[in-house]
């Protein structure tokens, strides 16, 4: 059986250095290209073809660019399957979400660095079991949309710590609307801390 190709693009070099050792010690896996930048991986992936792609996030500063590093290696025609996992300390809702609506099929905080090998060989035989380091936020957010668009809005602002009144100031609603929509937010979302 062929091993599974695996390009590591991660940009801090203990990271690299520790990832890319431990995958080279394993039978199953062989690493074809390791990067540091969001150029040499699709340089990489443009010449090579790989099965699983490791992906960091902030490749440069704090700019996500490795979230359209993964958009573009999964539109080259030579990854046709190729499966990528999202590797990073991200842990905002924004960006595990985003992350899947880019293509990845699983997200993995590098302090479950322990999980990096299943996830690998899950993703190749087509197993997409989401990592629990992005499963709850998954699931939280296929709860709110039970939501209208409005009622969104409401939920927002009052997690972020607005009060009711502060809420019916911003929307121009009576302090009564707000009441009644997180009323209903509340009959919704029942795992959700609402007062």
């Amino acid at each position: 059986m062929e091993p599974i190709r695996v390009m590591l693009v991660e940009d801090d070099p203990f990271w690299r250095d520790h990832i890319s050792a431990d995958l080279s010690d394993e039978p199953d896996i062989e690493v074809v290209a390791v990067a540091a930048t969001k150029e040499e991986a699709l340089e990489a992936a443009g010449r090579r073809k790989i099965d699983v792609v490791l992906m960091d996030i902030n490749l440069t500063g704090n700019q996500l660019d490795g979230l359209e590093a993964a958009e573009r290696i999964l539109r080259l025609p030579l990854q046709d399957s190729v499966k990528i996992i999202m590797l990073t300390s991200i842990t905002e809702a924004e960006v595990i979400l985003k992350s899947f609506r880019l293509g990845a099929i699983n997200y993995i905080n590098k302090a479950s660095y322990q999980d990096i090998l299943q996830a690998i060989r899950e993703a190749q035989i087509g197993r997409a079991s989401i990592h629990s380091d992005a499963a709850g936020i998954m699931r939280s957010e296929m709860q709110l949309m039970e939501l209208s668009p409005t009622e969104r809005e409401v939920f927002d602002l009052r997690q972020n710590g607005l009060s009711k009144r502060e809420i019916s100031e911003r929307l121009h609603k009576s302090t009564n609307t707000i009441k009644s929509q997180l009323r209903s937010i509340k009959n919704k979302l029942t795992h959700f801390k609402m007062d």
